[in-house]
Formats: structure tokens, C-alpha cells, sequence
């Protein structure tokens, strides 16, 4: 009987402790860097330039076995940009007046998913505008350092965490302004 009752016991705590823990979030394991790349004085995001994460010397950064993002395994860190989807979660123009981002925090920026654990101060942005593209080349390439607050962290207990440091805030995105060649 006493085995019986120290059983119960810890299988009681056991289950109380499974209930009272935090329900985990959709985005639990993984951030978000956005960038917003736009003209000097000029708000709107400029289209169609390639955007990377580079290591110290200027490289790409693969994502070998999806050590620094849980997609595109194997591949360059590629930025995309975000996109709008219409009520029958169908991809269209981001003209659409009806239509509601995907990514709402991430508005008309682009973007990347990366990992938790992503060392953001060990790389850099690279920001490209590539000749034969729309914009024709004319932007000159940009590098910049990137910072553990650049990344979004989307989940609410990570975000409580960030909350109580000092320093720049997480949660916006990383401003770049461009100018012409």
C-alpha cells in the first residue's frame, strides 16, 4: 500500500507539472530577421534585390543540415520577400487592398527564418542589386554587421525574456537605406 501511495504521488506531481507548464508557441525554435531597404528619403521598399547572410570575409553562408534555418537545407541564407495572401490563402499582388500579409509583422519587408540559436553577431548582411534585374544595378552593395536584436522573436515568453534587458529592442526591422551608383 505505501508503494502504492508514493506512486500516486509522483505521478500526481508528474501531471501537474505538465499541466501548469507553458503551452509551446508555433514559432518556439525559430526568429526572424527583416530588413526594410529603401531609397534615401523614400519609404517604400525597393524590389527585387538579393539579400544574403555572409560570414566575416564577405562569403554566402550555406545552411548545412539545417544548422541555421529549418528551410532551404543546404542552400544559401537567401532573403524573400514577404508576400499577401487573399482569404482563400491564395499568393497575390501586394497592390491588393483585401489581401493581409503573410508575415504581419514583417509588412513589406524582406525576410528570413533562422533558428533560435543563430549567432547573428557572427555574420553579416550582404545587399545586392543585381545588374539585368528591375532596378538595373543601380543601387551600390551594402554589408552590414548584423546583432542578436535584429532578431524577431515571435513567442511571447522569449519576448518577456528580451524585454527585461537592456539595450536596443528586438522586434524591428533592420533599416538599410541604399543610394544610387
Amino acid at each position: 500500500m505505501r508503494y502504492f501511495f508514493i506512486f500516486f504521488l509522483i505521478l500526481t506531481n508528474t501531471v501537474k507539472a505538465q499541466i501548469i507548464s507553458a503551452p509551446h508557441c508555433g514559432y518556439d525554435f525559430t526568429s526572424y530577421l527583416v530588413v526594410n531597404v529603401h531609397e534615401k528619403n523614400k519609404k517604400e521598399n525597393i524590389k527585387n534585390l538579393r539579400i544574403t547572410i555572409v560570414d566575416s570575409v564577405g562569403n554566402e553562408v550555406i545552411n548545412k543540415n539545417n544548422r541555421w534555418s529549418w528551410v532551404n537545407n543546404n542552400k544559401p541564407l537567401l532573403f524573400t520577400p514577404n508576400y499577401k495572401l487573399n482569404k482563400a490563402g491564395e499568393k497575390v499582388p501586394n497592390d491588393d487592398p483585401d489581401a493581409k500579409w503573410f508575415f504581419p509583422f514583417a509588412k513589406d519587408n524582406y525576410l528570413l527564418s533562422v533558428v533560435n540559436t543563430f549567432l547573428a553577431d557572427s555574420f553579416s548582411i550582404k545587399i545586392e542589386d543585381i545588374d539585368g534585374e528591375e532596378n538595373g544595378g543601380w543601387f551600390e552593395t551594402q554589408i552590414i554587421q548584423l546583432y542578436p536584436f535584429n532578431m524577431y522573436i515571435l513567442c511571447s515568453s522569449e519576448n518577456e525574456r528580451q524585454a527585461q534587458q537592456f539595450g536596443p529592442r528586438t522586434n524591428r526591422p533592420i533599416e538599410v537605406t541604399l543610394e544610387k551608383k
